[in-house]
């Protein structure tokens, strides 16, 4: 089976079940309540995050960040000002 190559994709995009719970998933899971964005408006930050030229397999590349887990803090905010 060839790896999927994708450029503006994000990792669960690239990878899904267990590899997927060990790199982002786990992060998601400990990230307390208060601090984490509500549904809507992570997916929202992720579908920005999809359409912006600085993505590539899922790393921001302004920051270096897995947009991912940026995407999920509630007080978080894009390094590029687009959220």
């Amino acid at each position: 089976m060839e790896q999927r190559v994708c450029y503006r994709c994000l990792i669960r995009d690239l990878i899904q079940g267990e590899d997927y719970e060990k790199r982002i998933g786990q992060y998601l899971k400990v990230l307390d309540e208060k601090d984490r964005a509500d549904a809507s408006l992570y997916e929202q930050r992720l579908e920005t995050c999809r359409s912006c030229n600085r993505l590539l397999d899922g790393t921001c590349l302004s920051c270096g960040c897995y947009v991912e887990i940026r995407a999920a803090g509630k007080t978080a905010a894009c390094p590029v000002k687009k959220w």
